[in-house]
């Protein structure tokens, strides 16, 4: 019912840049909380970023405040993560998630999952 489309993962060097985008489709409904979570090999998924329906609240991860940007166009129900000074940690699968209307915290918050898209980032 709701699908989460991805894209602008890619590979690059250490103090780059990348943003990310996410559309969700399939149905009329745009309340949905959305964010970002990433997980790297031999770790679990963690939340990055999120977003409220409404673009006016957000959250980051205290290793990626600063650096990061979670915005959304509510209009067309899409959510970007722009990603600036890029660490060789920031290396991980990325996925989109989303939740109608409430906060997202953990992976067990997610209604909806994006397929993840590969960030790597050089050194």
């Amino acid at each position: 019912q709701v699908q989460l489309v991805e894209s602008g993962g890619g590979l690059v060097q250490a103090g780059g840049s990348l943003r990310l985008s996410c559309a969700a489709s399939g149905r009329a409904f745009t309340r949905y909380t959305m964010g970002w979570f990433r997980q790297a090999p031999g770790t679990e998924r963690e939340l990055v970023a999120r977003i409220s329906w409404s673009g006016l609240s957000t959250n980051y991860s205290d290793s990626v405040k600063g650096r990061f940007t979670i915005s959304r166009d509510v209009a067309k129900n899409t959510v970007y993560l722009q990603m600036n000074s890029l660490k060789p940690e920031d290396t991980a699968v990325y996925y989109c998630a989303a939740r109608k209307y409430w906060a997202i915290v953990t992976p067990r918050d997610v209604e909806y999952w994006g397929q993840g898209t590969q960030v790597t980032v050089s050194s």
